[in-house]
């Protein structure tokens, strides 16, 4: 369905098509309208996550602003010191289902003939839980 993506554990790329396309099958909607649907939910996200609120889906995560300060890194070829400026990141925190959807794929082995077709993998940095 996804476009594949060849690595150690053959990891499939799932597209916004794909979702798309999955959704309406399940749901019975025309693709279009799932595709707009789909469209403005990631608008809303994009323009909430830019003014700097905090998403919270429950059993799935959390989206909020994290701000990293400015900093003087050095290049490691010539040992120059060079400014990095301070910018804003997006940091993803898992809720409980994510958590155990993960878990259950570490379980496996993480291969992804062992995956059922609804998984997605996302890298995260935190395992505390999302109330």
């Amino acid at each position: 369905m996804g476009t594949e993506t060849k690595t150690e554990t053959q990891t499939k790329t799932v597209t916004k098509k794909d979702l798309v396309d999955r959704i309406a099958e399940e749901t019975g909607q025309r693709r279009t309208v799932v595709r707009d649907v789909l469209q403005h939910f990631i608008d809303e996200i994009v323009g909430e996550l830019g003014s700097d609120n905090r998403l919270e889906f429950r059993d799935f995560g959390v989206f909020e602003v994290k701000r990293r300060a400015a900093r003087t890194a050095q290049n490691p070829k010539t040992l120059e010191r060079v400014p990095v400026p301070a910018k804003c990141t997006v940091k993803f925190k898992p809720g409980r289902k994510m958590r155990e959807a993960m878990e259950q794929l570490d379980a496996r082995g993480g291969t992804e003939q062992d995956k059922p077709s609804g998984d997605i993998e996302m890298k995260t940095g935190s395992t505390q839980p999302v109330s």
